[in-house]
């Protein structure tokens, strides 16, 4: 009897050992940015910009935009997208306080606002990017080919980056 719970064992550890690969392996957390100045060196030398209502960066005021805690892909997800729409790109919301929550969201570093103050911004969106329905608050979907989903929310695009390409 005890060589068969020995072999029960083993075959429960081969199962979950099986399971386990048939599953895939656990992402690793991003890479992130800790300080707002990180993240926000890296924008100003792609000749993107910032703005927030209180003139601020602290991530525990909603009334600032912040960088903390960004994740690298994201920052150079938001470059790609320059370099590529080659428009004038202002950020009006990161990982401040008061965003809606869920693992991709702006506080966990996945998203970023994008002002559509400039009118290129927009049209290379709409024009480039495969319509992708609507979200359930209204806000219309595009996504891009590298699976970045780009919702346009009155004054400013809310892009959720899943990789550092546009």
């Amino acid at each position: 009897m005890r060589s068969t719970g020995r072999l029960s064992a083993r075959a429960a550890v081969a199962v979950f050992a099986s399971l386990l690969l048939a599953a895939g392996t656990a992402e690793a957390a991003p890479a992130k940015y800790a300080r707002h100045a990180d993240a926000a060196a890296q924008l100003r030398k792609a000749g993107i910009t910032s703005s927030s209502s209180g003139g601020c960066s602290d991530w525990n005021r909603n009334s600032c935009t912040s960088f903390t805690n960004i994740n690298k892909a994201t920052i150079s997800g938001v470059i790609a997208f320059k370099k590529a729409s080659r428009c004038t790109v202002v950020i009006t919301g990161g990982t401040e306080k008061g965003h809606a929550s869920g693992t991709y969201s702006h506080r966990n570093g996945y998203k970023v606002d994008v002002s559509t103050q400039y009118p290129c911004v927009n049209t290379y969106i709409t024009r480039t990017f495969k319509k992708a329905g609507k979200r359930g608050d209204g806000a219309a979907l595009y996504k891009s080919p590298a699976g970045n989903v780009y919702a346009r929310e009155g004054s400013h695009w809310d892009i959720t980056y899943y990789n550092s390409k546009a």
